[in-house]
């Protein structure tokens, strides 16, 4: 079971939130939970797609990404 939970479907990107969102701006937070994140270590797998990215790239130092 646990091999199957790390594996992603294709054009999935696995997004954890590795850092808290206190002390961030407004919009940073905004970003955070529209990729679904809600709190501290929580991962997601969210569709690969430019406005996605665009959210990834503008919280980069409050999440890692995997492919």
């Amino acid at each position: 079971m646990a091999q199957l939970q790390k594996k992603t479907e294709v054009g999935k990107i696995r997004v954890t939130l590795i850092k808290s969102v206190i002390g961030t701006k407004e919009s940073h937070r905004a970003c955070v939970r529209g990729l679904g994140l809600r709190r501290l270590n929580h991962t997601v797998a969210v569709e690969d797609t430019p406005a996605v990215r665009g959210m990834i790239n503008k919280v980069y130092y409050l999440v890692k990404c995997e492919a």
